[in-house]
C-alpha cells in the first residue's frame, strides 16, 4: 500500500470518546459507523479500527460493514491486533501493536496485498521493525488519548525515523490540521489521529471526520508544494 499524494490521511477509531455519552455498546457502535461512514465519503485513506474489547464476532460484523462501504473508494480497513478478525471481515491489513509478533510471522496468516503495520515509538523500533509494510511512529506532540505515555517524540524524532525507515512512517500523537504540515515535512509519508476526528468540541483541534480529513489533506498538500 503506497502513500497517495499528498500523504495518507489516517483514522484510528475510538468509540468511547466519540460518544462518550453512550449507555449501551450498540450505541457506540451506531455513533462509530457513522463516522467511519462519514469518512469514508470525505476520502479518508486508512480506518484503523481499534476496539480492543469487542468480542471477535462484533469486532468482524463491524469490519464487515465499512469494508463493504470503503469498497470502489481509495479507503482502506485495518484491524487492530486481530488477523483472525481481518481475514474474515475481508478487511484490508492488520495493524499490530508495537509488543505485537513480528510481521513476518502474521504474513502467514496475512499474504500479500493485505497490508501489515505496526505502531512504534523510538527511532529504535523503526529500525528493528522493517517487515512491516509501513510505521506508526509517536507520540509526536502531546496527546489525551495517552496522557501518561513516554514524553512526547516531537518533530526531529520523526525527522530522523523517517530517514532511516525503509518503508513509509506515519506520524502520529497531537496531530492536527496546524501540526499535519511539519509532519510531512520532516519526512512522515502521512498522519495518524483519533481526536482529529472526533466531534467538534470533543478533544482539542477536533473538526469531525469529514471536516478533518479535508484539514488534514489540504495541510498536507501545503506542506509537499513548499
Amino acid at each position: 500500500m503506497t502513500p497517495r499524494a499528498p500523504g495518507w490521511v489516517y483514522l484510528i477509531s475510538d468509540r468511547r470518546r466519540l460518544l462518550p455519552s453512550a449507555r449501551t455498546t450498540a450505541e457506540e457502535l451506531r455513533a462509530l459507523v457513522a463516522q467511519l461512514e462519514e469518512a469514508t465519503a470525505a476520502g479518508v485513506d486508512v480506518i484503523q479500527l481499534r476496539e480492543r474489547d469487542l468480542e471477535a464476532a462484533v469486532l468482524a460484523s463491524l469490519a464487515e460493514r465499512i469494508v463493504r462501504r470503503a469498497a470502489g473508494t481509495h479507503t482502506r480497513v485495518l484491524v487492530n491486533d486481530r488477523a483472525d478478525v481481518a481475514i474474515a471481515s475481508a478487511a484490508h491489513g492488520v495493524h499490530l501493536r508495537a509488543d505485537g509478533p513480528p510481521a513476518r510471522r502474521v504474513r502467514s496468516i496475512v499474504p500479500p496485498p493485505n497490508v501489515i503495520g505496526r505502531s512504534t515509538h523510538t527511532v529504535d523500533d523503526v529500525v528493528q521493525h522493517d517487515d512491516a509494510d509501513y510505521l506508526l511512529f509517536g507520540s509526536i506532540f502531546p496527546t489525551a488519548s495517552k496522557p501518561d505515555a513516554a514524553p512526547a517524540a516531537g518533530i526531529d524524532r520523526l525527522r530522523e525515523a523517517a530517514h532511516r525507515s525503509p518503508v513509509p512512517v506515519i506520524a502520529i500523537g497531537g496531530i492536527d490540521a496546524d501540526r499535519a504540515a511539519a509532519c510531512v515535512e520532516a519526512g512522515a509519508a502521512g498522519v495518524a489521529a483519533i481526536g482529529a476526528f472526533l466531534p467538534e468540541g470533543r478533544a482539542p483541534g477536533a473538526l469531525g471526520a469529514g471536516r478533518a480529513v479535508a484539514a488534514l489533506r489540504a495541510a498536507l498538500a501545503r506542506a509537499v508544494r513548499s
